[in-house]
């Protein structure tokens, strides 16, 4: 059951830090005590991280790092798909996942959010792992960025992919061609992304 805890505390985790934050977060911190491994070590690295700024401050950092640069959303499927009506079909495909395992999460954020796909393989195990399988390239991209801007969330999505075990092949490949030439657009696309630092990000670090 390890996995399925380190998915629902990674999904509450990487949600903004608003109303209730220091008490969600220490009950996390809590579950997550008797558990074993790398990926609840990491977790509550994070948590004690955390505590050591006011709600305020990990809200302002939690925008710069995630709101204000495609290098570090928490939508996956845009590494993969990028601006491309290819991505429309990719989300149809998740939220039409989660229907047929009996899950309507509210529509406030679009289904690839990568706390709904937590919080989505938490109450469903198989499928839920499978889907973020499929995205792994996108997790390892996010996590490298993470690490890269200094930011402590780097920890959650560590604890993430060390669910899932060492990436394939294939998924080392397709890491590394989005990391090398961005993802695909239709039109103007993005720079490419990089997991060197990002320099107009300095002033603001987890």
């Amino acid at each position: 059951m390890t996995a399925p805890a380190v998915h629902q505390a990674a999904s509450l985790l990487l949600c903004y830090p608003g109303e209730g934050w220091e008490r969600t977060r220490d009950l996390v911190a809590a579950a997550l005590a008797p558990l074993p491994g790398e990926a609840a070590a990491a977790l509550r690295r994070f948590c004690a991280a955390a505590a050591r700024s006011s709600p305020l401050e990990l809200g302002t950092r939690y925008v710069a790092t995630f709101d204000r640069t495609r290098r570090r959303t928490l939508h996956m499927t845009y590494y993969i798909d990028g601006d491309t009506r290819r991505r429309g079909m990719s989300l149809a495909r998740i939220k039409a996942l989660y229907r047929a395992h009996g899950w309507r999460p509210e529509e406030a954020e679009l289904p690839d959010f990568l706390p709904l796909m937590l919080e989505f393989a938490a109450r469903c195990p198989d499928p839920g792992t499978a889907l973020l399988h499929r995205h792994r390239a996108g997790l390892d991209l996010l996590g490298a960025a993470l690490a890269s801007y200094g930011s402590a969330y780097a920890d959650v999505v560590l604890a993430v992919t060390e669910t899932l075990g060492e990436p394939s092949a294939e998924q080392r490949r397709l890491a590394q061609a989005i990391a090398e030439e961005g993802p695909p657009a239709e039109s103007v696309g993005p720079a490419p992304f990089t997991m060197a630092h990002d320099p107009a990000a300095q002033g603001a670090r987890t």
